[in-house]
């Protein structure tokens, strides 16, 4: 039963939840049972000690129970597990309480009648030393709310009412501004520190690192990733592009990670806003595309080490950092290791960002686009070598494809350089294109000092073009208009969108979906879409008309209000377009996904495997998988197995850590589009995955599925 979540938010402290007169919990159960934080643990290695499934018996591995959301679509969830009871979140954002040994529903939050659509990836646990407070901190679109673990219930003094405002601390101007979390919290002693997620216009809120007090809801700290005057790194920006409103991003949206014993928060950042054209930001744009390590208490900043200097190509820092122990000359090393979407992992000493491997200013091409100052170099570590191909050549594009011909066209005309900006005449080739090389998901990591990252190879093609005017479009209706300048990137001009590249078409939505579902996905967004909060009530009103069709077309001079609010962007790109052929094949051949094993001592690889298939095309290929794009990071046990779902061809595999030999695979009821947790219960060791499917053309699914011997 779901609880309905009601709009006086000061009556849900009183609200009645389903749960189990005596639920799992009361009797603490050992850490190494426990999957008690987002990714396993503060240090994000996706590893478990648990060894009862192991290589010789990971074949009689069976389903042991799952567990049927009230609603359906992508799920990135990664599951936690305390003392016998698991904690998610559903595809439209309902936290759930379950029995972890049966999968028995003990509570639910949230409201079915006003689901959101923004993806989440879990929630974040605390609790006192004497465990008589529990709580669980999750986020539903722009807020922040603390729940009672053992009942579900808000705490009503936790923020206003149970909820904390994410835009708390970035200041007035930002108020209305776009702003969620997709990825839970990282918690430190008594702090929760959220990563969000902003839009990525020019016009969007600063991603500034903010700390609040896990009971009281209070901001703590602030640390500013774009900085005032005084503030190091202010001298890397234009002056005053603290307060200019047309610059913000270089946000943590993908996680953290922390050292308790150290107390130094690691956070990576993304690029500052508009993504692909940066005239009005000229310098290195500290702290954008950004490993912070920080003080966790005070938000201190202790080092930094840049990715990207002035990122023109949407660099982010994909996923959250990993903590682990090297070798090196014959003694431990703490290090920190973080994954790129360019393909390269960088591995620093973790007290002092000291590099553990080389790393070299390499000289990249120069912008022709107006007013664009690239960087002049940009630094690439010398070891390990990149877990993706970093060039191209024709000779490379898929022979299986019937429009190789076309292709090889398409290919010969584009500017394929490494770091070549995005122009306005040939286009660009990035490859790795936009999702990676490394995404979301994250590396795991043995104590051993090996890294495991899954990987897409695939290429995207970007063009820039110079955004009309209002007067411009003086000779479009007010909807259209709205369309013309928030929407048309994504859904084409002509609203058919991309279905290949991830973007439904528009075209006659009103047969699909009813008024009211549509004006909360352009207010609240959906999936990775941001949400239009810049867009003023009527001219929201007036861009439902024209996508419903019942728009007059009485065409108007006057500038619709969203055109006054918006920051003029100069130049934008034609669409996110990843370069497939008619069928939606890569043009590229395979491998199109891979999952490497990285000895970070020698910083030498150890293996690399393709990782899932398109059958149609390896039966011609001799049998050797293509790889696929994929969503969602591995884990690893003690007994050297890694679990890994993540395809599109909807598969839960097995790998052998050592090898990289597959072990074992099942077809899952829908794509596991997201990282497995790994737990005990009841003496018994459980692997969950959550299969919502609905990414890369999969079906939808609602369904956590736990396996067991």
């Amino acid at each position: 039963m779901i609880t309905r979540l009601l709009p006086a938010v000061a009556l849900l402290a009183g609200l009645a939840f389903t749960m189990l007169p005596n639920p799992p919990g009361k009797k603490k159960a050992a850490a190494s049972a426990n999957w008690a934080s987002y990714l396993g643990g503060p240090d994000r290695a996706h590893y478990s000690p648990l060894t009862q499934i192991t290589p010789q018996n990971v074949a009689g591995l069976k389903v042991a129970w799952s567990y049927g959301a009230p609603d359906a679509g992508q799920m990135q969830c990664n599951p936690i597990i305390v003392d016998g009871v698991v904690y998610g979140v559903t595809a439209t954002v309902q936290a759930f309480a379950l029995d972890a040994a049966t999968g028995k529903e003990l509570w639910t939050f949230g409201d079915p009648l006003r689901a959101w659509h923004s993806t989440s990836r879990g929630v974040a646990y605390w609790q006192n030393d004497a465990a008589t407070d529990r709580r669980i901190i999750y986020t539903i679109g722009g807020y922040l709310y603390g729940l009672d673990a053992k009942t579900g219930k808000v705490i009503p003094s936790f923020g206003e009412n149970g909820r904390v405002d994410l835009h708390t601390g970035l200041g007035e101007a930002n108020r209305e501004k776009f702003i969620i979390s997709n990825t839970p919290g990282t918690i430190y002693k008594n702090l929760i520190i959220m990563p969000v997620r902003v839009a990525e216009e020019s016009g969007a809120a600063p991603g500034h690192v903010r700390a609040f007090d896990v009971q009281t809801g209070k901001l703590v700290w602030t640390f500013r990733t774009i900085p005032n005057p005084g503030e190091a790194g202010y001298e890397t920006w234009p002056k005053d592009a603290y307060k200019n409103p047309d610059i913000g991003g270089a946000n943590c949206w993908a996680g953290m990670a922390v050292d308790p014993k150290t107390g130094l928060l690691f956070v990576p950042t993304g690029s500052a806003t508009y993504d692909f054209y940066g005239a009005n930001r000229k310098g290195a744009n500290l702290y954008a595309n950004c490993l912070l390590a920080l003080d966790a208490a005070t938000g201190k900043r202790v080092w930094h080490f840049q990715f990207m200097h002035h990122d023109i190509w949407d660099r982010d820092l994909p996923a959250p950092p990993t903590l682990l122990t090297i070798r090196r000359n014959g003694k431990p090393v703490d290090v920190v290791a973080q994954t790129t979407k360019t393909g390269y992992v960088y591995v620093f000493e973790r007290a002092t960002g000291t590099p553990i491997f080389p790393i070299r200013e390499t000289p990249v091409p120069a912008s022709t686009m107006p007013g664009e100052q690239a960087w002049a170099t940009q630094p690439l570590p010398t070891l390990p070598a990149p877990f993706v191909r970093q060039t191209l050549t024709a000779s490379q594009l898929n022979k299986n494809s019937t429009d190789l011909d076309s292709l090889t066209t398409i290919f010969n005309r584009i500017d394929k350089r490494p770091f070549a900006p995005i122009n306005q005449t040939t286009g660009t080739l990035l490859f790795p294109g936009c999702d990676g090389g490394a995404e979301w998901g994250g590396s795991a990591a043995d104590p051993d000092g090996t890294l495991y990252v899954n990987a897409n190879e695939m290429a995207w093609i970007f063009q820039l073009k110079e955004t009309p005017k209002q007067d411009a479009l003086a000779h479009l209706s007010p909807g259209e208009r709205v369309y013309t300048v928030n929407c048309q990137t994504c859904h084409g001009p002509e609203r058919k969108g991309n279905p290949k590249s991830g973007y439904p078409s528009l075209v006659d939505i009103g047969q699909r979906r009813d008024r009211a579902y549509v004006s909360q996905i352009v207010s609240g967004g959906k999936g990775m879409m941001p949400g239009f909060t810049q867009i003023a009530a009527d001219d929201k009103q007036a861009l439902l008309s024209f996508l419903f069709g019942d728009e007059k077309r009485e065409v108007s001079t006057a500038p619709t209000k969203a055109a006054a609010r918006q920051p003029y962007q100069p130049y934008k790109v034609t669409g996110y377009n990843r370069f497939v052929d008619s069928k939606g094949l890569p043009a590229i051949a395979p491998p199109w996904g891979t999952l490497t094993a990285i000895d970070l001592n020698t910083g030498q690889h150890r293996w690399q495997v393709p990782l899932g298939d398109v059958k149609a095309i390896s039966d011609k290929n001799g049998g050797t998988p293509t790889g696929t794009e994929n969503y969602g990071g591995p884990v690893v046990t003690a007994s050297g197995l890694l679990f890994i779902a993540a395809t599109k061809d909807e598969q839960f595999r097995v790998f052998d850590t050592k090898t990289g030999k597959l072990l074992w695979q099942t077809t899952l009821p829908a794509a596991g589009h997201a990282t497995p947790s790994v737990y005990e219960a009841g003496g018994k060791q459980y692997v969950i995955i959550a299969c919502g499917g609905g990414k890369l053309g999969t079906k939808k699914g609602n369904q956590f599925v736990a396996f067991s011997l």
